[in-house]
C-alpha cells in the first residue's frame, strides 16, 4: 500500500509539473511592439507561439504614451508594421496615420494576437534560462513557471533575455576611436543660444513660430546653490576627455497623452514623493526667460481627436538626466525604485508649473489649461503605462551597425529592414562648467542620415554564443547607430524579420545565424516589407548635384529629414539669427561653358518669400529672391536661376543667406547643367 500511495504522489508530482510547463516553437520573451510584430509574424508561418511580458501591459512605448511616432521616411516603413499603423488609424483623418491614440494602438495589437492566436501572458519576469550547448532550451519566471522553446527572440527595451543567455552586449557609449566614430563618446555640449522671440513662441506643432526643438543649454545658468554646491540634477563634470567612453545612455521620461479638450481634460496630478527642490534649475532656466511658454518647455506632438504626445525638450523638461544610470543593468528592485524616481519627477514637474507661486502667472495659466486623457489608461489613473527607455544594453552580435553605416555605406547585401531618422541622442548628464554654470552632455538631434538598409547580422548573436536566439530591440549597433535605429516603426519592422527568420531555422533545423537570407527576404519582399528604396540610394538628377551635406554653413543651422528632400536630408535656419547664418554650395565645372543653375529647397507656410541666393560665375555675381513657400517647378525640388557661364579656374558658387528673410529658409541642394554640349579635346 505505502508502494502504491508512494508511486501516486509521484506521478502527481510529475503530472503538477508538467502542468507548471509550456512547450512552444517560439517564445518572445518581451510584448514589446517589435515583439508582438515578431509573434504575429512567426504565427502567420504556422508557429506555435507565447509572449511573455514582464509588465502588466502590452504594447510597450506604442500603448504606453509615445504615439508621435518618429517615422523618418515613410516609405521605408511597410510590411506588418505599416499593417499595424493603418489598423490603428484606420477612423483617423488621414494625415494620422501614423498617430493614433494609445488605447486605438492597444486595440490594433490585440486584434492582429487574436487572429494569429497567439498566448500572450503578463506579470511574468525572467529569473533564469537552461541552455544545452549552444542553444536556450527553456526559461524560467519568477513565478516558477517554465517555458520550453526550439526558438527564442528578446524583445525586450532593456535586452534581458541576451544578457542571460551570456550574449555579448555593451552598456554605455564607446569612444571616437572604437569605431571611428565623428560623434562618439563624451560630449560636453555648447551653449545654444537662443534669441527671447524664439524663446517666447509656443513650439511650431502647436500653432507657434518658433523652430524645432532642440536641447541644450539657452543660456549661462548657475548651477550651484548659496553653499557653493551643485543643485538637484546637475553633477560635477566627470574626469573624462570628449570623445572617451563610459557607462552612461540617453536620459529617460514619460511620453505623456495631454489634451486641452475639456471634455477629456484630467489635472495633472501631486505625486507620491513632491520635492518642489527639484525644480530650482527650471525655475532659474523660467527666470532667465520669464516669457518662456508651455509649448517651449515641451514638444507637443500632435495625434488624433485633439490629444498631443508630450516629449522633452530644451535644458529643463520630461527627462530625468542622470537618474538612468542603474537601470539598464539592474534588477527588479533597482528598476521599480528608478521608475517611481522618474514618475515622481515627471508629475511633480507638472505640478510645480501648475501651482509653484514663483512661475509666472501666465505661465502656471498655460500649463493649467493641459491635462491628461481621461480615456487613456483608464486603468492606470490617465497616466501612461511605459518608462521611454531610449537605450540600455546593445548587443554585440555577427555585425555591428555603426555611424559609417548610415551615412557613407549605407546599403546591405543581408538587408531586412531599413532606417531613416536622424541620429537623435537627448541629454546624457547636466554638468557644471568651471565657473559653475550648467552645460548639457550628450545630446545632438542634428545629424543627417541617409535612408539606410539594416542587415540581418545585427540581430543574431555570435555564432559560438547562441544558435536560436534573435534579439530586435537591443540589436547589433553603437551608441551612435542606435541613436537613428532606435525608433519604434524600426523595432517593428526587425520584429517581422526575426518572426519569419524563426520560422526559417526550424524549418531548417538549422542556426539561425545560418539560415537562407536571400530566402527570408523574398518572404519579407512577399509580405510588403520594405528593404530597399525603389529609388536607389537617392534620387538622380542629371548634371552635378551638391546636396546640403556637402555645403559649407556658417551660423546655425538645424538639420531635417522630413519631406522630400534630395539624398533624405535638408537644412534650415530655425527662423532664428537672421543675418547670421549662410550656406555656400561651391564646386569646380568640369568643363568652362554655360551652365543652368538651379536651387533646390522643401517649400512650405511657414518658409521665407524673400531668401537671397547669390550665384557667383565667371562675369560676376547675382542675386536673387525666392519665395520658399511656393513649390520648384522643377521634378518638384528645383528653381532655376539661370544660365551662366563659368570658366575653368574658378569655382561655381551659390551662395543662400538669411538676411532680412520673414520666415524659416530652408537649403537642401544645388544643381549645374550644362547648356551647350561639351567639346571633346
Amino acid at each position: 500500500m505505502k508502494i502504491l500511495l508512494g508511486c501516486f504522489l509521484s506521478g502527481l508530482l510529475a503530472l503538477t509539473l508538467r502542468a507548471n510547463e509550456t512547450d512552444r516553437d517560439l517564445i518572445v520573451y518581451g510584448g514589446t511592439p517589435s515583439g508582438l510584430i515578431a509573434a504575429v509574424a512567426a504565427a502567420r508561418e504556422g508557429l506555435t507561439v507565447t509572449v511573455l511580458e514582464p509588465s502588466r501591459w502590452i504594447g510597450g512605448m506604442v500603448t504606453g504614451g509615445l504615439s508621435k511616432s518618429d517615422i523618418g521616411k515613410p516609405e521605408t516603413i511597410g510590411g506588418y508594421t505599416r499593417e499595424f499603423f493603418t489598423q490603428a488609424a484606420k477612423d483617423n483623418d488621414p494625415k494620422f496615420l501614423w498617430y493614433a491614440e494609445p488605447y486605438r494602438n492597444m486595440e490594433a495589437f490585440r486584434a492582429l494576437l487574436t487572429e494569429a492566436k497567439v498566448e500572450v501572458i503578463t506579470n511574468v519576469g525572467l529569473k533564469s534560462v537552461q541552455r544545452e550547448g549552444q542553444r536556450l532550451s527553456r526559461l524560467t519566471t519568477l513565478d516558477g513557471r517554465i517555458f520550453r522553446g526550439r526558438q527564442f527572440i528578446d524583445a525586450t527595451y532593456e535586452g534581458d533575455l541576451m544578457a542571460a543567455a551570456g550574449v555579448s552586449f555593451i552598456i554605455g557609449r564607446e569612444s571616437r576611436t572604437q569605431y571611428g566614430e565623428r560623434l562618439a563618446g563624451y560630449f560636453p555640449m555648447p551653449i545654444r543660444p537662443r534669441s527671447e522671440e524664439v524663446m517666447s513662441n509656443d513650439c511650431p506643432s502647436i500653432g507657434g513660430k518658433g523652430p524645432s526643438y532642440i536641447h541644450g543649454t539657452p543660456t549661462d545658468i548657475s548651477g550651484l546653490d548659496s553653499k557653493g554646491q551643485p543643485i538637484a540634477g546637475v553633477n560635477v563634470a566627470p574626469p573624462l576627455q570628449p570623445g572617451d567612453a563610459d557607462q552612461l545612455t540617453q536620459s529617460y521620461n514619460f511620453r505623456i497623452c495631454v489634451t486641452q479638450r475639456p471634455d477629456l481634460k484630467l489635472p495633472f496630478p501631486k505625486p507620491a514623493h513632491y520635492d518642489a527642490q527639484r525644480y530650482e534649475l527650471l525655475l532659474r532656466l523660467i527666470q532667465a526667460h520669464p516669457a518662456i511658454p508651455f509649448g517651449r518647455l515641451f514638444h507637443l506632438g500632435e495625434i488624433a481627436n485633439g490629444k498631443y504626445d508630450l516629449n522633452a525638450q530644451g535644458l529643463f523638461s520630461t527627462d530625468y538626466p542622470g537618474a538612468n544610470t542603474d537601470y539598464p543593468g539592474g534588477d527588479t528592485t533597482t528598476r521599480a525604485r528608478i521608475l517611481q524616481e522618474h514618475l515622481d519627477h515627471n508629475q511633480g514637474l507638472f505640478w510645480f508649473l501648475c501651482h509653484d507661486a514663483r512661475v509666472p502667472l501666465k505661465l502656471r495659466e498655460q500649463a493649467n489649461t493641459w491635462g491628461l486623457c481621461k480615456d487613456e489608461f483608464t486603468d492606470n489613473a490617465g497616466w501612461p503605462y511605459a518608462l521611454y527607455v531610449r537605450e540600455a544594453r546593445r548587443m554585440i552580435g555577427e555585425y555591428v551597425l555603426t555611424q559609417k553605416d548610415l551615412q557613407q555605406e549605407i546599403t546591405k547585401p543581408d538587408t531586412v529592414a531599413m532606417g531613416s531618422f536622424l541620429i537623435d541622442c537627448h541629454i546624457v548628464e547636466r554638468i557644471l562648467t568651471p565657473a559653475g554654470m550648467v552645460r548639457d552632455e550628450g545630446s545632438f538631434q542634428d545629424e543627417p542620415v541617409k535612408p539606410y538598409q539594416i542587415p540581418y547580422r545585427c540581430l543574431t548573436p555570435k555564432r559560438n554564443e547562441c544558435e536560436n536566439l534573435l534579439v530586435t530591440v537591443c540589436p547589433s549597433a553603437s551608441h551612435i547607430a542606435y541613436c537613428s535605429l532606435r525608433m519604434e516603426p524600426v523595432y517593428m519592422a526587425l520584429g517581422h524579420a526575426a518572426g519569419v527568420a524563426s520560422a526559417l531555422a526550424l524549418h531548417d533545423h538549422t542556426s539561425v545565424q545560418s539560415i537562407d537570407v536571400p530566402v527570408l527576404q523574398g518572404k519579407l519582399r512577399a509580405q510588403k516589407a520594405v528593404l530597399e528604396l525603389k529609388s536607389a540610394e537617392a534620387m538622380r538628377f542629371t548634371g552635378i548635384v551638391i546636396d546640403d551635406e556637402e555645403a559649407a554653413f556658417t551660423g546655425t543651422w538645424v538639420s531635417s529629414n522630413f519631406g522630400k528632400a534630395i539624398n533624405a536630408t535638408s537644412r534650415h535656419d530655425g527662423n532664428d539669427n537672421k543675418g547670421k547664418c549662410e550656406a555656400r554650395f561651391e564646386t569646380q565645372l568640369p568643363h568652362e561653358g554655360r551652365y543652368h543653375v538651379r536651387f533646390a529647397y522643401l517649400p512650405s507656410g511657414n518658409r521665407a518669400s524673400n531668401v537671397p541666393v547669390r550665384v557667383v560665375a565667371a562675369t560676376g555675381s547675382q542675386t536673387f529672391r525666392i519665395n520658399q513657400k511656393l513649390t520648384p517647378e522643377l521634378e518638384g525640388h528645383f528653381i532655376e536661376l539661370g544660365v551662366f557661364d563659368f570658366i575653368k579656374d574658378k569655382p561655381a558658387q551659390v551662395i543662400i543667406s538669411n538676411a532680412d528673410t520673414d520666415g524659416f529658409v530652408s537649403v537642401d541642394a544645388v544643381q549645374f547643367v550644362t547648356a551647350e554640349p561639351e567639346v571633346i579635346k
